[in-house]
């Protein structure tokens, strides 16, 4: 999966949407607004103190899981991400700037979402084998592979399109914008379609879970839950709960760039600024920022759940009846 992520990277640093507008000096206006350092600023310290907060948990909470770094890594990409859009602020017709800031700001949203694969995978192993096959519509071991490149794959799609429109050549530009207003459109519908097929997927678990293995859903708990604390959070359904909200945040970001795109470099949306924060940053920040209280790794830090014979018996009748 690193490898993966790393290759994300690398096309992001090849591929840049430029929205053009006329500043009054002659130049160009990269992006079609210059973005107010307020908000930029506000950005920064949620997203920074959020940040914070998750790798302090990384160290605190043990035994440690390096997969919980696509986490906090993404929030502090984020995060360095609107410092850079502070920067650019200063500098609207900087072509470099404009790349770095696009970078952070447009790649760390798929860590978030390689996070959440890797969540499930995870909690699949709280589980006896037999609950997770008949729980799981997609096997265990596919899960990562079958998601994340999905996502690398409407990426390139999306990047094909925005590596036009960087020629000073008006006629390569001009086709670069229709290329990407086709091309990045198709990229960002398959993305919203493969991460709500995944939404499906985890939505499913907790639904077979939920009504072929009874006790393991409605499980009792010795120890109340507290939040920002280093003991197992034994019982699972507030893990399930938590990375549900979660896939609400990403999915109205979701809409919001499928919008984005359909309207245009001119549209509205694109050139208004408070949508994006409204309907990207800011979902992605409550849904994200959740995590920091609802740290994963404490649901997997318990012994695995185990079932009574006679109700595992009983579940695979009523899975197998379906």
């Amino acid at each position: 999966m690193s490898k993966s992520l790393l290759f994300l990277v690398l096309t992001a640093l090849c591929a840049a949407a430029f929205a053009a507008e006329t500043a009054t000096n002659g130049e160009v206006i990269i992006g079609g607004y210059v973005p107010k350092k307020s908000l930029s600023f506000i950005a920064l310290v949620l997203y920074g103190i959020s940040a914070l907060v998750m790798w302090i948990q990384f160290f605190v909470v043990t035994p440690r899981r390096k997969f919980i770094l696509w986490l906090t890594c993404g929030m502090t990409a984020m995060a360095v991400g609107f410092a850079l859009r502070i920067l650019f602020s200063n500098d609207p017709t900087s072509e470099g700037k404009y790349i770095e800031m696009d970078l952070f700001i447009l790649l760390s949203p798929c860590l978030f979402l390689a996070n959440n694969y890797m969540i499930l995978s995870h909690l699949g192993r709280v589980f006896p084998p037999e609950v997770v096959e008949r729980s799981l519509i997609v096997r265990q071991s596919r899960i990562v592979k079958i998601f994340v490149w999905s996502d690398v794959t409407t990426f390139l799609l999306q990047s094909a399109g925005g590596s036009l429109t960087v020629s000073k050549n008006a006629n390569t530009a001009k086709l670069g914008n229709t290329a990407r207003s086709l091309i990045g459109e198709i990229g960002i519908i398959l993305q919203a379609v493969s991460y709500s097929l995944f939404t499906v997927v985890f939505l499913a678990f907790g639904s077979r879970i939920r009504k072929n293995f009874p006790d393991l859903w409605n499980i009792q708990t010795q120890k109340p839950f507290r939040v920002l604390s280093r003991q197992p959070i034994e019982d699972w359904r507030i893990l399930f709960f938590t990375v549900c909200i979660t896939c609400i945040g990403i999915l109205i970001r979701s809409i919001f760039r499928i919008v984005e795109f359909v309207g245009g470099y001119h549209g509205r949306v694109q050139t208004h600024e408070g949508y994006f924060y409204v309907l990207d940053a800011l979902p992605l920040w409550i849904s994200m920022t959740l995590y920091c209280f609802v740290w994963p790794i404490r649901a997997f830090n318990r012994p695995q759940l185990t079932q009574s014979p006679s109700v595992m018996e009983l579940a695979g009748k009523q899975y197998a009846g379906v």
